[in-house]
């Protein structure tokens, strides 16, 4: 039986918007393939936003170039939420010292808080 953590979750949603799942051993195979194109038009997509967005701090811009940019700015968000999700998902977890027995799931070393 294949669990939840075994499927990947596809950057596309399907009919009335509900999540896609891939179960495949082949990360090579045509549907892997696609997701990936997909999630990187997807993240390319949401940087170039995020470079135009520096027009939220210009006094002069139209409020055409602000109503683009909040039309596409959630729909980038979502996508890169999805994405992230995916891939979080598809992460081997270690097999010692992973701080899992406590409940709480791995922990990040403390140097990446300093």
């Amino acid at each position: 039986m294949i669990t939840h953590n075994e499927l990947r979750l596809l950057p596309w949603s399907g009919p009335e918007g509900k999540s896609c799942y891939l179960s495949t051993d082949d990360a090579d195979g045509y549907l892997s393939r696609l997701a990936d194109s997909t999630e990187a038009v997807q993240l390319r997509l949401a940087a170039e936003l995020l470079e135009a967005s520096d027009v939220l701090g210009d006094r002069d811009a139209g409020l055409e170039e602000l109503r683009v940019l909040a039309v596409d700015l959630p729909g980038a968000l979502r996508d890169v939420l999805r994405v992230a999700i995916s891939r979080g998902h598809r992460l081997s977890a270690p097999e010692f010292g992973d701080g899992e027995e406590d409940g709480e799931g791995p922990r990040l070393p403390a140097a990446a808080f300093g």
